[in-house]
């Protein structure tokens, strides 16, 4: 057992690039871990740069200089959020407060459907079992409840540094888009001049990057815009609150859609019951699920994403217990920078056994 691990350190760490790749990413690793709460706004920062990096370099195509480009697209972008701050956001607002009213009546008429379960089913479902499941129910109601009220005593301290992160985000983002090759040159300068296997991660890592960051965007622009379509047109309630969530639920991949399911079948359980409006309310939400996972998920990520689902759902739950949301959002391309490190140490096996067997130059 010990030849063989030594074998195997020999074959992927002799060349010195793969000590050194190894080193970087234990450095990027225990920073993120002890003091991503410090650097969170750079990261976020980070991401949005990378979203507008694209239109940036094609204004830059067109003729305009770097500067410029990046004034026009931070302008826009800015003039965008705004907008959504005053209109999206009051409406999204309004119907979560009207659907947390209703939940108390949602809650009676869900006691009631489960009451009658034992006269509808008596040979499988009896009372005890339903009054396990409603105490159950109640329990977590409470915990929900006092998890709310310790937060609304928080509230103000994130409220602060919302307002906080709203100021710096913007400003390191522009910085970031502006001195891009200025901070590229200092971040070259610092490393070893030897470092063919740093670059050639760091290639395919900034590639595959870019392209889930703004592949996302895009993604829970059309979903959410085509759910509230969908929805509007079936006249069901909190139509923008449910397209949102609807939306945002691609950031999580597989168990956002599992998870966003239940308050979309509820809603239009609560106000259709049993009837075929509510199957054509679930056939519709679902077809534009499918459509998502199988026409244009391939297409906006066809260059970003060569991953199999069970590596993907592995790398939500770790990098989510790790990281919390901005471990679930950058759980792929986590997980594609794994595989390019993998991939880039095994392609350094020849170099390391050339290194290994190399002969020693005669002394004269």
């Amino acid at each position: 057992m010990w030849d063989y691990l030594k074998a195997w350190y020999q074959r992927k760490f002799s060349d010195p690039d793969a000590i050194t790749l190894a080193l970087l990413l234990v450095v990027l690793f225990l920073l993120i871990v002890f003091f991503g709460h410090l650097i969170a706004p750079i990261l976020v920062a980070l991401a949005l740069a990378y979203l507008l990096d694209w239109p940036i370099q094609r204004l830059q195509a067109a003729g305009l200089t770097r500067t410029l480009a990046v004034v026009i697209v931070f302008v826009v972008f800015v003039a965008i959020n705004v907008l959504l701050i005053f209109f999206l956001v009051p409406v999204i607002w309004q119907q979560g407060v009207a659907l947390i009213t209703e939940l108390p009546q949602m809650v009676l008429r869900t006691r009631e459907f489960l009451d009658r379960l034992p006269e509808l089913f008596p040979g499988y479902i009896n009372e005890s079992y339903i009054d396990r499941v409603v105490a159950n129910f109640n329990q977590r109601a409470i915990n929900l409840g006092e998890t709310i009220i310790s937060q609304s005593l928080s509230s103000l301290i994130g409220i602060m540094a919302l307002l906080i992160y709203l100021i710096i985000v913007p400003l390191l983002m522009f910085f970031m888009l502006k001195d891009k090759r200025e901070l590229l040159g200092h971040i070259n300068r610092t490393l070893p001049s030897n470092r063919r296997l740093i670059s050639q991660v760091s290639e395919e890592m900034n590639l595959q990057i870019m392209n889930y960051i703004r592949g996302k965007a895009l993604e829970v622009i059309i979903v959410g815009g085509f759910t509230f379509i969908c929805f509007t047109l079936f006249d069901l309630r909190y139509a923008a609150l449910l397209a949102v969530l609807v939306g945002l639920s691609v950031l999580i991949p597989y168990i956002g859609a599992a998870v966003v399911t239940i308050p979309v079948a509820l809603v239009a359980l609560f106000q259709f019951g049993w009837s075929p409006m509510f199957a054509y309310v679930m056939i519709a939400y679902l077809i534009i699920q499918a459509l998502d996972g199988n026409v244009l998920v391939p297409l906006l990520f066809s260059e970003a994403v060569s991953l199999n689902p069970v590596y993907i759902i592995a790398a939500v739950l770790v990098f989510g217990g790790l990281w919390g949301f901005w471990g679930v959002f950058f759980a792929i391309p986590l997980a594609s920078l794994v595989k390019a490190v993998l991939t880039a140490l095994s392609s350094s096996e020849p170099l390391a056994a050339e290194l290994t067997h190399q002969p020693k130059a005669s002394e004269d």
